[in-house]
């Protein structure tokens, strides 16, 4: 293999001036073009990868937000007011599901469990129980060329937070 690098180049035969160097070696035309391309590939494909990962990551954190914001509201025992019917409320869980809704913006919620320790699955528990709200999101990917490099065009993640109720009246538990 021929080094580029240090081809010989022939002087110009003027005798004024600073001498140039006129010839390059025609066997090294376009390498460094290759070797930009190869690079620049590698370059980019490494970029697209700290994008996503990045955005997965966003998403994933603003998720476990909203859910930790939907559990310190959940553990007052309040209801949100109903809009549709002025002077009712939303029930517990409707209440709970409405704050994580709407703490989570931009994401693609798939589904959402609440559930307490003496209620089991659809119940925020009363007071001083253990309740668990859980969401499960799809985040897709920003670029096609990594969706094909792991198999997938969407991550699929779940974030949950567990606490207890504070002591709240009894009537608030529907």
């Amino acid at each position: 293999m021929r080094n580029c690098r240090i081809g010989q180049a022939t002087k110009s035969t003027h005798t004024t001036g600073p001498s140039l160097l006129l010839k390059r070696n025609r066997q090294c035309r376009g390498q460094a073009l290759v070797e930009f391309t190869l690079v620049a590939m590698i370059f980019f494909l490494l970029s697209f990868a700290v994008i996503d990962f990045s955005w997965l990551l966003f998403n994933q954190m603003n998720m476990q937000d909203a859910v930790r914001e939907a559990a310190r509201y959940a553990s007052t025992g309040n209801h949100i007011p109903n809009p549709a019917t002025p002077g009712s409320n939303f029930s517990r869980t409707a209440s709970i599901t409405q704050i994580l809704e709407d703490s989570a913006t931009g994401s693609n919620i798939q589904s959402i469990v609440i559930s307490s320790a003496s209620g089991g699955v659809g119940s925020a528990g009363g007071p001083g129980d253990t309740v668990t709200v859980k969401a499960v999101c799809d985040v897709p990917l920003l670029t096609t060329v990594l969706s094909g490099i792991f198999g997938a065009n969407q991550f699929n993640f779940t974030v949950s937070s567990t606490f207890k109720n504070e002591p709240f009246p009894s009537s608030q538990t529907n």
